[in-house]
C-alpha cells in the first residue's frame, strides 16, 4: 500500500490544535507526520505554508512547543520534524537529536541542507537511530542521484518540480524515478503540488506522496472553527489515501 505523509505547521493556529489535528490525521490514513518548525524565511515553501509559519511565530511559537507537542503525538504516529537549518545550527544538532529521542520522533527533514553539507550531521543523527531524509530534484544528474540515494534512509523525498511547495507545476518524473530505483530499494515519496486532484497521477511509480499545502490551506481558513478544520483535513487525508491506492 502506498504511503501518505502529511505536513502541518506546529503551533498554528494553536499548540493544542496541532496535537488534536495530528492524532486525527493518524486515524485518517496518514502514515507519517511532518511537524513543521515555523521559521521566518521558509525558502522551499510557497505562500500558503509561509503564511502559516509567520502566524505561528506571531502567536509566540518556541522550539520547546515543538518538543512538548511531539511528546504527545509521536507515540501515536511516525513523526518527523521538518525545519530549516538555522535552528538546528544555532541550537545544536546534538540537542535536537536528544529532544527527538525523548519525544519519540524518528528523524528530520531539512530542505535547505544540501547532501554535501549534511555529511557532518548524518553520523550524529544516524548514531541515535534517527533518519535524515534525502532530497532528489528533477534537475539532479544520474551520477548525483546515485551518490545521494546509495545510503538513503526511511524514504527519499522526490521534489515534483524545481520550485516551491503548493505550485501547480508538473514534470514527467518517470525517468528520474527509474534512475532512483536503479540505485536503491529505499521507498520514494513525491512531494510539492500534491492534493486531492493531483495525488493519483503524482503517485504513479512511487511508494508514497507528501502533502502539505492542501492541509495548511484549511488551517488558514478563518471561516472554519477548530473542529471543522480537523474534520476537513481528515477527509482530505482519507480521500488522498484512497486515490493513491485505487
Amino acid at each position: 500500500m502506498k504511503k501518505l505523509v502529511a505536513y502541518i505547521t506546529t503551533g498554528f493556529p494553536s499548540l493544542e490544535f496541532t496535537v488534536d489535528a495530528s492524532l486525527a490525521l493518524a486515524e485518517s490514513g496518514v502514515d507519517t507526520l511532518e511537524l513543521g518548525m515555523p521559521f521566518s524565511d521558509p525558502v522551499a515553501d510557497g505562500p500558503v505554508i509561509e503564511r502559516a509559519n509567520l502566524k505561528a511565530l506571531e502567536g509566540g511559537f518556541r522550539l520547546q512547543h515543538l518538543f512538548d507537542a511531539s511528546a504527545q503525538i509521536a507515540p501515536h504516529i511516525d513523526t518527523l520534524w521538518m525545519g530549516y537549518l538555522n535552528p538546528f545550527y544555532h541550537r545544536g544538532m546534538e540537542e535536537f537529536v536528544s529532544e527527538a529521542q525523548k519525544a519519540g520522533v524518528n528523524g528530520f527533514i531539512i530542505p535547505d541542507l544540501p547532501f554535501e553539507e549534511a555529511k557532518p550531521y548524518k553520523p550524529i543523527i544516524e548514531s541515535a537511530n534517527l533518519s535524515l531524509i534525502d532530497f532528489i530534484a528533477p534537475t539532479d544528474s544520474r551520477d548525483r542521484i546515485e551518490q545521494i540515494v546509495t545510503n538513503s534512509q526511511k524514504f527519499i523525498y522526490l521534489v515534483a518540480y524545481a520550485g516551491i511547495t503548493g505550485s501547480g507545476q508538473s514534470e514527467d518524473l518517470q525517468p528520474i524515478i527509474s534512475n532512483i530505483k536503479e540505485f536503491t530499494s529505499t521507498p520514494v515519496y513525491v512531494g510539492f503540488g500534491v492534493d486531492t486532484k493531483t495525488a493519483k497521477s503524482k503517485a504513479e511509480g512511487v511508494d508514497g506522496v507528501i502533502v502539505g499545502s492542501a492541509f495548511v490551506k484549511v488551517l488558514l481558513d478563518d471561516s472554519l472553527n477548530g473542529s471543522q478544520k480537523i474534520t476537513k483535513i481528515s477527509a482530505i487525508a482519507r480521500e488522498i489515501k484512497d486515490k493513491i491506492n485505487n
